[in-house]
């Protein structure tokens, strides 16, 4: 009599292939809230990036897919947000910001789930600074290097003037704002008045007509997006530009149009990149990356794009020399790297995780010139620039800001709950 085998075979739910030739990459992004604009423009470039990137094969072989979020500029919404994009999508990298209490909070998560973030548009001090680790690593600059290039500018042509400051009520206002009264010698808030001013606020009268009664000679805007758009038009409405000059620490060409030719002439203000930079300093990539971009949506990036599609690419070859997606591998990868992205070259600072870059400092231009000029985008003349390594805060100065607060000096890395 024969035997007979019974074979029990277990059924697995099996996974589409396309699944496994898939990474998901989160960008978690204000598509709505004061920074909307400066969030369109990070979608605009992500998706070409990923469109360039899937065209040359993807990232190791895997077709890269985004999934966004709106933050609204809320750190809570931003936290999350980051739950549900690494928990529930998988995904191994988030990137994105224009807020930094939404950077230091999905940052914050990031480091929790042994995962990666990268922030596009950040400028406090605090991301790689306070609340820097391991997980996050910062592509634009910081307001340390926008003061202290800002800074040296003031002292030279407003030596010994009397200041206002106009502040957003939150981390990068704050750190701008401290930055600025340090490298100018204006720390005496009796003699050099400031104002906070809530996120989002939509009128700023009372607070300019503060500025105009102090007799100020300078006047400090530490605002950004929407309510840098709001204060500028309306400072221009109450005359102030014919009493004081008007600086805007961190610019960008959509809060330029968004408060107008007028109203921008004559600003001052910092950037770490703009369409323009390529064309004077004739840097190859960067003059690619603005054509494309021109052809794809009918008008120049700007820096919040510039950062997202550096970010992807960047992202794409760390994990390209690491031969994997897991976490350290890829940081160990990043750490010191230096590379050429839209502009000159740049690297990932090991210590702090900074990308330690040019900075420039830049004039509005006259209100004809800009109306004249192609997608009335061309805003900036560069007055002159910095170069990274003396704009960026040193390794003495950043430990002992930490230190301040308890930090170590060597970057926090995730580990493992047992």
């Amino acid at each position: 009599m024969a035997l007979g085998m019974i074979v029990f075979t277990l059924i697995l739910p099996a996974l589409p292939a396309a699944a496994l030739d898939v990474v998901k990459i989160g960008l978690n992004y204000p598509e709505t809230g004061p920074y909307a604009k400066q969030g369109l423009d990070q979608r605009r470039a992500a998706d070409m990036a990923v469109e360039e990137i899937n065209a040359g094969g993807g990232i190791m072989g895997k077709k890269v897919q985004l999934v966004y979020r709106d933050t609204k500029s809320n750190p809570e919404i931003a936290k999350a947000n980051a739950l549900e994009l690494f928990d529930a999508e998988g995904v191994p990298m988030i990137f994105g910001g224009s807020s930094s209490a939404v950077a230091i909070e999905t940052g914050d998560v990031a480091l929790k789930k042994n995962r990666l973030f990268f922030g596009t548009l950040t400028y406090s001090t605090e991301t790689t600074g306070e609340y820097g680790h391991r997980h996050i690593f910062r592509e634009c600059y910081d307001a340390y290097s926008a003061g202290k290039v800002l800074s040296a500018h003031l002292q030279k042509t407003f030596p010994g003037k009397k200041y206002f400051y106009i502040t957003s009520d939150y981390t990068w206002g704050w750190t701008t704002t401290s930055v600025i009264r340090s490298f100018t010698a204006t720390k005496d808030t009796n003699a050099h008045p400031e104002v906070l001013t809530p996120l989002g606020t939509q009128d700023y009268s009372k607070a300019l007509a503060q500025a105009r009664d102090s007799k100020a000679q300078v006047l400090i805007l530490s605002l950004f997006g929407r309510d840098m758009e709001v204060a500028v038009k309306q400072a221009y409405e109450m005359g102030l530009k014919s009493k004081m000059q008007i600086i805007v620490p961190s610019l960008n060409d959509d809060m330029a149009q968004g408060a107008g030719p007028e109203a921008m002439q004559g600003i001052i203000g910092t950037l770490p990149w703009m369409w323009s930079v390529p064309v004077v300093y004739n840097y190859p990539k960067g003059n690619a990356f603005v054509k494309m971009f021109e052809a794809k949506y009918q008008r120049y990036p700007t820096t919040s794009g510039a950062s997202a599609y550096v970010i992807l690419n960047q992202y794409k070859e760390a994990v390209e020399r690491a031969k994997t997606f897991e976490t350290k591998a890829v940081i160990k990868a990043l750490e010191g790297h230096k590379y050429v992205g839209v502009k000159d070259e740049q690297y990932w600072r090991a210590w702090d995780h900074q990308s330690v870059q040019t900075v420039y400092l830049v004039r509005c231009k006259a209100a004809d010139v800009v109306k004249k000029s192609k997608y009335q985008q061309d805003y900036f003349e560069i007055l002159g620039l910095m170069k990274g390594e003396e704009a960026a805060v040193d390794n003495k100065e950043w430990s002992e800001i930490r230190d301040m607060v308890g930090m170590k000096s060597a970057l926090d890395e995730y580990q493992a709950t047992k």
